[in-house]
Parts: structure tokens; C-alpha cells; sequence
């Protein structure tokens, strides 16, 4: 038997895959049938979850963050006794949980209770940094809690759990709630605290007393809301959007880094990569996140993404973290994506926001959405690891670089937010001066998007590729700065991602060449990064030195090419088009294989016929509709 079957005959063993006669709309993605009225949960769906959440408890661990373990049912007592012992969570005094409404979200206000033969179990000032749920159909009020403030939950869900509740939960393990079930979670949440302690030292109670504040650390903590009232009321005066400026710095302009390895190091092993992962191939016909299509060589987003990771942590012995945003509908692919880099330092988030994009034509708020990650707890584990800056990588932009030079350049200048843009068309060819010396530009002239409507309207795009200080963050975090109502970016609105550089103090863009934005939304952008335009070094895009032209080929292919699948089966092999100016194709057409394109192409099959492209042609300059014309 092979190690998975052994993994599912132990979950088959424990019930986990019985569910209730009930199964919920939402749920069916878990449910592998209906049997007797009894829907039965997947057990492989149900394997993936674990391994997630696993994942997110031991990133969480390693970190030392705080957790609060909630189980009100009797029957699971004796095992949650065993499983806080083990990890240097339990305390005789404080065994028992009082149950009361607000107990998270009014945890800053003064409590006086009456009660007989009750234990009343206070938990440290600071909110948790993670809450794990045993009997989540009777805890639904802590699930909304923590949502409130922002706290991601890990929990058992079955078929019949609302969808109120369940989207609400950031890594949802379906099963049967079954003892023999708990009893294997809890031992599997125990041996990653264990592996976490065993390679970092130190156990949860010795960092308890440092999680507790004192007096003199509670007044501080109100002396820093006072100040971000201050704070707030001036910027709500002096801020206006029309107004708002920033300074672009060309990339050239910036000082090269040494080819010391000693000081790439260094500045390396102050950097977090997190990537958004949350947009779906959809709107290309691709069942599944954009982020697993083959790009490049058989390579997707993602090992792009990871390639460049791991080239820079091998040849300069740093440790740059990947964090991946997923949402519920992108996270088990991906999962299956990286099975083949087991070794690699990637930690699996969930969004709280719970969208999951087809389109990126009008992209989520992904400032917003870190922003927010950095509230949950996040932001002090990273510092405690010597992290200075976090580079936030937009979800389809596959030519996203991570420069030391860009980060020696923060560095040097205690920069605490950096936004990568580079120039529309029309503006980046008459404006030379702009790759030259520095600008100031205001924010309503720089697109959120490359939509082609965008092009004339505004002077630069964002490249979604974003630069953050970490200690700025936390200052925003400490003062209770960060209040994103204001500033929520609507569907229709495409400036760019102003909507946090206002927070911060010293916030520059950097104009970065158009090679380091190629974002993917359609098959003819597929087609590029498939051909021999482009190859790949070390997870980065390298374009081919042949091509003479510094623009890329406008493509254009007609909806019969709309779909992955559709693109893929007709073109037996990517033709050739270092030399290509200009394809349009329309109709039924169908390449073969060793196919050149040079000049200005155009083929339109007429209704009703299918036109081949025979092996081996050289088409150049060609109009063609018919056989005879090839």
C-alpha cells in the first residue's frame, strides 16, 4: 500500500467521511456522493485540509504566536487535556472556559461576573493570533468574533454548516466531528508543536509571561489610540484625493548593488515575499486558479514565483519566506502545485475577504488585503525574525522581479512604502525625461490596470508589484492607524492603489522597465511567454536577444483560441515569432508544427471552412484565407 492509502484508510477508520443527511450548497465541494440520504465528505478533500491547516499551526508556532483552543463539548475533554499538556499550553487553574457573548471582541472592557461553582478563564489583554475550533456548530459566536477582529480560524466543518459561518472560517477541515476523529486532529495539531519546539526551542508557557502586559504597557497602548485619533483627524483635514502626490524615481537612477554575496545576504534576510494567489482562470476557461496555466517551459505562475525563491536562497545562503494569499476556491489546487517542492519555505494564508477574482481587469485592494494580514499577528512574528520589508506580488504578473537593488535603495533611504510602476504606451514613448530624473505624480494619473482604455487616460500603471516597512506597519498597528473605510476602492474606479500610501510617511513609486510587468488575461498573452520570445534563468523571464524590436508582437487571436484548451489543441507546436510584428487570426485555423512568423501577419478562415497551416511554413507579411494563399 502506498503512504497515501495508509492516510485515507486511517481517516476511513475514524468516520470522518460521514456527514450529515444534510449537505449544504457550498459544501458539495467537499462531498464525494450521497449515500442512505448521508452525504459522504471526500476523504482526499478532507486530507488536503488537514495538511493545510497543519501548515498554517505550525507556521503559527514557529513564529510563537498566541492561540486560544475552544472545545465545549464533554466528550472531547480528557483529549484536550492531553493535547495542552503535551504542548505547554495547559494551566490547572484556567481549565475551563466561561462561555459569554463578547468575550474577544469586548476583551479591552471591565467585566464583573456573579456565578456558583464557575471558573472564570481570562486570557491574556492581546487577542490571540489564531483560534482552532473542535465543536464549531456550538461556538458560531466565536467564529463571528473573531472575524471582527480579523483573527483567522482554523476549525472542523460538516455538510450541514451554514455558509454565514463557514466562509467566515480561514482554513475549514470537512469531517465528522467524531471522537476517533478529534482525537487524530488533536494528536496531528500536537507532533507539529512538538516539531516547531524540537527546531526552534522554547515551548508556549516560557513565552507566556512576555505575551502578558503590564500597567505601564496598557497606558501606552492608550496613549497610542489617543495619538492615532490625532493622527486620523489631520489627515482626514489635510488629505484630498486630487491632491494626493508621489514621488517616481527612475529605476536607473538607483545605486547598483555590490557583487559582495555578504551584502545581498544581508539585505535579503530582511525580506518576505507574499504573493496574492486568488484569482481564477476562469474568463480563459481554465478550471482552477490562474496561477497553475503553463506559462513558460511547462511552468506555471507559481513555480516561476518559487524558482526565483529558491535560486535566490541557494546562491546566497539567505532565508526569504514565500507567504501564498489562497481563497477557498484557489487553495487545494495550489496545494497540489507545490506537492513538488517539499523543502521549500512557503506558508499557505486564506483571504479573509473571500473574493476570488475572474477578472483582474478591475483587481481586489491587494494593499488593502496585506494591510489587513498584518493586523492578525502576522506583523510581530515576521519582526521577531529580523524581517525589515515585505514585497506584496500581484496574482498575475508574471515578469515580477525581487531586486536587492530596489530593497538597498528602501534601506539606504529608510523608505517605508514603495510601489513599482513603469509608463503607459503613449506617455513612456514621449516623455524620455521621465527614465532620466525623478517626478512627482499624482495619484489619479497612475492606472490600477493595463486595460487598453487605460492607456491614453493615464501616465503610469501599477505594477501590483508593492514594497512595505515593516516597523512603519507596526506603527499604524500600535497607534490603531489602519482604518481602510475611507479609502475602499470601488469596481469602477481604475486609479491606482492610493488607497494606503497615505498612511504612510516617506512613500516613493519606482519607474521599473515595462519588462518587469506581463500581466496574463488572454490566450494571446499566452502565446508570447509560450514561444521562443521567451525563455527563463532562475524563475525569471528572459527575453530572446534576436528580436531587434524592444516591443513585443501584437497578437490577436479570435474567440475560437478563448479557452486554454481550445488554445492549446490548436497549435500542434507554438510557431516561431522572434521577427513577428503583427498576427490576427479569425475563424477555424489550426497550426502545425515548425511554423515561422515574420512581419505582419493576417489569417481569416471563412464561415464554415477549416483552415490548416501546413508544417513548416514561413509566413511573412501574408494576408491569407485561403490554402492558396499560404
Amino acid at each position: 500500500m502506498t503512504i497515501h492509502s495508509v492516510l485515507i484508510q486511517k481517516l476511513l477508520n475514524t468516520n470522518a467521511h460521514l456527514g450529515r443527511r444534510v449537505a449544504a450548497d457550498h459544501f458539495k465541494a467537499y462531498t464525494y456522493g450521497i449515500r442512505n440520504g448521508m452525504a459522504i465528505i471526500d476523504s482526499d478533500k478532507t486530507l488536503i485540509a488537514l495538511r493545510s491547516a497543519c501548515a498554517f499551526i505550525g507556521a503559527m508556532a514557529r513564529q510563537k504566536a498566541r492561540f486560544l483552543f475552544v472545545n465545549t463539548n464533554p466528550l472531547f475533554d480528557e483529549i484536550f487535556e492531553q493535547m495542552t499538556k503535551r504542548i505547554g499550553l495547559y494551566n490547572p487553574n484556567q481549565n475551563s472556559l466561561w462561555r459569554t457573548g463578547g468575550f474577544l471582541t469586548n476583551s479591552f472592557s471591565p467585566k464583573r461576573f456573579r456565578s456558583r461553582n464557575k471558573k472564570l478563564c481570562f486570557a491574556p489583554p492581546q487577542p490571540p493570533d489564531c483560534v482552532v475550533i473542535f465543536d464549531t456548530e456550538r461556538k458560531s459566536s466565536v467564529i463571528f468574533e473573531a472575524e471582527k477582529l480579523q483573527i483567522p480560524v482554523v476549525a472542523l466543518v460538516d455538510s450541514s454548516m451554514p455558509l454565514d459561518v463557514y466562509k467566515r472560517i480561514a482554513y475549514p477541515v470537512p469531517a465528522n466531528d467524531s471522537v476517533q476523529f478529534v482525537y487524530l486532529f488533536c494528536n496531528l495539531i500536537t507532533k507539529t508543536f512538538l516539531l516547531e519546539q524540537k527546531r526552534f526551542g522554547g515551548t508556549a508557557r516560557e513565552d507566556s509571561a512576555a505575551a502578558i502586559p503590564s500597567t505601564n504597557d496598557a497606558s501606552k497602548i492608550e496613549n497610542h489610540r489617543e495619538e492615532a485619533e490625532r493622527i486620523e483627524e489631520s489627515k482626514s483635514e489635510s488629505f484630498g484625493f486630487a491632491n494626493d502626490e508621489v514621488l517616481v524615481v527612475p529605476y536607473e537612477s538607483l545605486t547598483p548593488v555590490s557583487g559582495d554575496k555578504a551584502e545581498i545576504k544581508e539585505l535579503l534576510d530582511k525580506l518576505v515575499v507574499l504573493k496574492f494567489n486568488g484569482t481564477l482562470g476562469t474568463e480563459m476557461g481554465f478550471d482552477g486558479p490562474k496561477s497553475a496555466i503553463e506559462v513558460c517551459n511547462g511552468l506555471t505562475f507559481l513555480d516561476l514565483i518559487v524558482n526565483q525563491i529558491e535560486s535566490l536562497n541557494s546562491s546566497y545562503g539567505c532565508n526569504v519566506p514565500l507567504l501564498l494569499m489562497n481563497t477557498i476556491k484557489t487553495n487545494d489546487d495550489t496545494v497540489k502545485v507545490l506537492e513538488k517542492y517539499p523543502k521549500s519555505n512557503i506558508v499557505m494564508l486564506k483571504s479573509f475577504y473571500g473574493q476570488t477574482s475572474e477578472n483582474e481587469s478591475y483587481p481586489s485592494d491587494h494593499d488593502v488585503e496585506f494591510l489587513s494580514l498584518m493586523k492578525r499577528g502576522t506583523l510581530d512574528a515576521l519582526l521577531t525574525q529580523g524581517k525589515e520589508y515585505i514585497l506584496v506580488v500581484g496574482s498575475d504578473n508574471v515578469a515580477a522581479v525581487i531586486d536587492p537593488k530596489i530593497l538597498k535603495h528602501l534601506v539606504q533611504n529608510k523608505i517605508e512604502y514603495c510601489m513599482e510602476v513603469t509608463p503607459t504606451t503613449s506617455f513612456g514613448m514621449d516623455n524620455d525625461i521621465l527614465n532620466a530624473s525623478q517626478q512627482k505624480f499624482q495619484l489619479d494619473k497612475i492606472a490600477r490596470n493595463s486595460a487598453p482604455q487605460s492607456m491614453d487616460k493615464f501616465k503610469l500603471i501599477d505594477t501590483r508589484s508593492l514594497w512595505v516597512n515593516f516597523r512603519a506597519t507596526k506603527r499604524l498597528v500600535d497607534t490603531d492607524a489602519l482604518k481602510f473605510e475611507n479609502y475602499s476602492v470601488s469596481k469602477g474606479r481604475e486609479t491606482a492603489a492610493g488607497s494606503t500610501i497615505r498612511f504612510f510617511d516617506r512613500a516613493i513609486g519606482i519607474n521599473v522597465p515595462q519588462s518587469r510587468f506581463w500581466p496574463i488575461n488572454a490566450t494571446s498573452d499566452l502565446l508570447i511567454f509560450q514561444s521562443d520570445l521567451y525563455t527563463y534563468n532562475n524563475g525569471i523571464l528572459v527575453r530572446n536577444a534576436a528580436r531587434s524590436n524592444p516591443v513585443n508582437p501584437s497578437i490577436d487571436l479570435g474567440p475560437e483560441f478563448g479557452q486554454v484548451s481550445d488554445f492549446l489543441s490548436r497549435f500542434r507546436s507554438i510557431p516561431s515569432i522572434i521577427e513577428l510584428d503583427s498576427l490576427k487570426v479569425t475563424g477555424d485555423v489550426w497550426f502545425g508544427t515548425d511554423i515561422t512568423l515574420k512581419g505582419k501577419v493576417n489569417i481569416v478562415a471563412k464561415p464554415g471552412m477549416r483552415l490548416e497551416i501546413p508544417n513548416g511554413v514561413v509566413l511573412q507579411d501574408k494576408d491569407i484565407s485561403g490554402p492558396k494563399d499560404i
